[in-house]
């Protein structure tokens, strides 16, 4: 009884301020109490600091340095543990150093915070930090920032937002949304319900199953996408590009890496400035560009492929999808061109230097003719097949074009 009749009176004491003006009660803020412990730990000294919160939906941590690692269970409230290590044997200078490292919890508003704060802004050069976190699965969001260590945050059925000045970040079994952002790390996911905006300075960046869009972004590491449920924006300064199965579009550019997707349930657009480039199926019409490396696109309705110097190849199925023109051209290289037999198609096709090239073809629709002499030969050749449809034009400026029949 006494317990409550004090809760009533703080209420009504907070309600009298508030009618001052002396406190809102929307952002009263309340504080945590905190236990410490400072152990010795080998040639280190330690400490732990130890503190739990209750009562809401969104967390919020904040550190100078260190990793942050946060676990979502079947819990009530939210518990933490921040371990902060210094480097030496002399237990003063120890407990001096811990002293500059200010960790306060409290709860404003609907929000838990936690942050921790180097006076001065600086960590010691021997000193290091991790703070642990168990929080209530049910967590509408968490929000994570470090200035150097890494973030880790696995069972949250809410969104996820990390930050890190340049350590690597690993987020898994997340319900909603997730936002990551490293100065230079890698970015791992596993598996993430809702859309997902990362970006890298520099790291790789792989993705288990997404199951909403994703973003991905990286200075010069490579990309990886395991499973997408949905579609794909994808850009990296010069390292390679891997999707293995996506549902929606996908869109990858990359200054100079490779490119290898697999099966892409909707329309893809491709860039790189001189890697190769494969593609196993896609349901949409695929655009393919690069400066100097391969073109290999399977199983696709319709396609624009145009590389500075290697070889094209194409299989031209009816996935009944969306088909448009398809224009394939090379400046030095070989064309090769699948066509089903369901596909209906106006073919245009033409070898610009044809002196030791040709132009051949397994469809008796495609009449193949050459103009002009030794010196300055060149080779075409048009027909229709299946009645005629959408116009493929076909452009070698030095190398072979064969026209062939695809094997369902």
């Amino acid at each position: 009884m006494r317990r409550c009749i004090q809760i009533v009176g703080l209420a009504a004491v907070l309600a009298l301020l508030a009618q001052l003006g002396l406190v809102s009660l929307g952002v009263v803020t309340l504080a945590q109490a905190q236990e410490s412990r400072i152990s010795r730990e080998g040639g280190a000294w330690a400490e732990e600091i130890t503190g739990s919160l209750s009562g809401v939906k969104i967390l919020r941590v904040k550190v100078d340095t260190g990793a942050v690692v946060v676990r979502g269970g079947q819990q009530q409230g939210i518990n933490y543990v921040a371990h902060i290590r210094f480097g030496t044997t002399n237990e003063q200078e120890a407990r001096r150093q811990f002293e500059n490292y200010k960790i306060t919890a409290n709860i404003k508003g609907d929000t838990a915070w936690i942050v921790g704060e180097w006076e001065g802004g600086r960590q010691p050069r021997r000193c290091s930090s991790e703070f642990s976190i168990r929080v209530p699965r049910e967590m509408a969001l968490v929000k994570l920032e470090t200035d150097g260590g890494e973030v880790d945050a696995t069972g949250v059925s809410g969104r996820v937002e990390a930050e890190s000045g340049g350590g690597g970040i690993h987020l898994d079994d997340i319900g909603g949304g997730v936002s990551a952002e490293t100065g230079g790390g890698s970015i791992d996911l596993g598996t993430v319900s809702g859309d997902i905006g990362l970006h890298t300075g520099g790291g790789s960046i792989e993705v288990h199953q997404a199951n909403g869009k994703v973003v991905a972004e990286t200075g010069g590491g490579s990309v990886e996408i395991q499973n997408g449920a949905q579609g794909a924006i994808i850009e990296t300064g010069g390292g390679s590009i891997q999707v293995r199965h996506c549902n929606g579009k996908v869109k990858a550019s990359t200054g100079g890496g490779g490119v290898d997707l697999g099966d892409i349930g909707g329309p893809v657009e491709i860039d790189t400035g001189g890697g190769t480039i494969r593609l196993n199926s896609a349901k949409g019409h695929v655009h393919a560009e690069t400066g100097g490396g391969g073109i290999e696109l399977y199983g696709v309705p319709s396609a624009y492929a145009q590389t500075g110097a290697g070889g094209i190849t194409v299989k031209l199925v009816n996935t009944g999808g969306d088909r448009r023109d398809s224009e394939l051209e090379t400046s030095a290289g070989d064309i090769t061109v699948y066509i089903a037999s369901d596909v209906a198609l106006n073919v245009r096709a033409s070898v610009d230097l044809a002196n030791g090239h040709r132009i051949t073809s397994d469809f008796p629709d495609i009449h193949v003719r050459s103009e002009g002499d030794w010196g300055a030969k060149t080779i075409s050749a048009e027909g229709k097949l299946n009645g005629g449809g959408p116009m493929l034009k076909v452009r070698t400026t030095t190398g072979d074009i064969c026209f062939r029949r695809a094997n369902r």
